[in-house]
């Protein structure tokens, strides 16, 4: 049954992050020089902390060291953490994603033995996935109604050679790169596209660090370039010509609109805190209606988009209620993606309007929290694409798969 009731241990991790939050992650955060939204390193010793804490391995499950924490638990985490800084967020529910994935899902037994003691062990051992190149935003996009085929747009290539993979190429927009000890790369080769597991440190590798500014994305980000790098065959995820973890399996995860719905609530916050003490006309700016109202919208836009975040999260916990027919049988998280992007980035506009002349201001957050919602607004897949994909579901057509599609022909 779908229950809004959080579980006391649901609501014991969501107070413990949001007091860490409050202590350790908005008094960095929120320091004049980090306001410039080309000028944030991350936080390193937030990171650290965070992994103590056991955010960085929140999903993984508990027989491999980590929490156990379901879908909607990480969501919960990953609001809080980016109501003090979306950048910390976005680097921790990634890795704790992608550890989940690999870990708990996807690596043979040998590859566990021998990447998950490092990864448990060094609080600063984070993961990325690299999937997207330079040049192939032409190539990105729904083929609406028609197979996607994603072999013709992967030119990094690995072979075969003195009982090794060999790759070369380049993975742009990696998030987590600079941080990142550990890299799930997507590469093309004679029987298709497969997924190859390589360390940082692997000869031929070689990692740089993005801008912000040219890269529209929260958190860490790089790209990748390879160079005749080497890696072992058993380093290879399922099996060969198989791409079992790439953008779409991650695509259906609400992660992204949870942290979009804690850029919102820091703007929301910010501005009913303000609201609260300035004072003009004699009475408290909110109890004048223009400023009482402008709340009041940003206050249903971010419960609308919890509700959307959350039946999403419970969804992939509970696959069984769209089976039942419980819950329509949608991409839930394509659908909060389109409305959360939407209505935060309407909802902190609204929030810095309440600050008046103040809410521009470089030296204040609001601008931050503006200038955040509206990379999720464009980061990732487009919500034109996104709005075609929730089509074809509507539809009730089902995308074949590459392989078989190349296989027909």
């Amino acid at each position: 049954m779908y229950n809004l009731q959080l579980s006391p241990e649901q609501l014991e991790i969501r107070d413990t992050v949001r007091d860490f939050v409050d202590r350790e992650v908005k008094p960095h955060a929120l320091r004049p020089e980090r306001l410039e939204a080309r000028t944030r390193p991350p936080l390193i010793e937030v990171l650290d902390q965070a992994s103590q804490l056991g955010l960085r391995t929140l999903a993984l499950s508990e027989d491999a060291g980590g929490a156990g924490a379901d879908t909607l638990t990480s969501s919960i985490v990953t609001e809080e953490l980016a109501l003090g800084d979306p950048d910390v967020a976005a680097v921790l529910a990634r890795t704790s994603m992608l550890a989940h994935l690999l870990f708990d899902r996807l690596m043979t037994q040998e590859q566990r033995a021998r990447f998950l003691p490092p990864f448990l062990a060094d609080d600063r051992y984070q993961l990325a996935l690299a999937d997207l190149e330079p040049g192939r935003d032409a190539m990105l996009g729904i083929r609406y109604y028609r197979p996607e085929m994603p072999e013709a747009g992967v030119e990094t290539a690995a072979v075969r050679a003195d009982g090794v993979w060999v790759i070369n190429g380049v993975k742009d927009r990696v998030a987590n790169a600079p941080l990142a000890k550990l890299f799930v790369v997507e590469v093309s080769g004679a029987s298709g596209v497969s997924m190859l597991l390589v360390p940082s440190d692997a000869p031929g590798l070689s990692v740089s660090e993005s801008g912000r500014s040219s890269h529209f994305h929260h958190g860490a980000c790089g790209t990748l370039a390879f160079k005749d790098c080497r890696v072992p065959l058993d380093n290879l995820i399922g099996a060969e010509g198989e791409s079992p973890l790439d953008g779409k399996a991650t695509r259906d995860l609400p992660h992204d609109q949870a942290l979009n719905l804690g850029i919102g609530r820091a703007a929301y916050e910010a501005a009913l805190d303000y609201a609260q003490l300035r004072v003009q006309g004699g009475r408290r700016i909110i109890e004048h209606q223009a400023i009482g109202t402008k709340l009041a919208e940003v206050a249903v836009r971010l419960e609308v988009a919890r509700a959307a975040i959350w039946q999403a999260a419970w969804a992939c916990d509970h696959p069984e209620a769209i089976a039942d027919r419980s819950l329509p049988d949608l991409p839930l998280a394509r659908v909060a993606k389109v409305f959360t992007s939407e209505a935060i980035y309407h909802a902190t506009k609204d929030a810095a309007e309440c600050f008046g002349a103040m809410g521009v201001m470089r030296d204040m957050p609001l601008q931050k929290y503006v200038h955040d919602a509206l990379v999720c607004l464009h980061s990732g897949t487009s919500n034109s694409d996104t709005k075609l994909h929730i089509a074809e579901a509507l539809a009730g057509y089902r995308r074949p798969a590459s392989a078989a599609v190349l296989a027909a022909e």
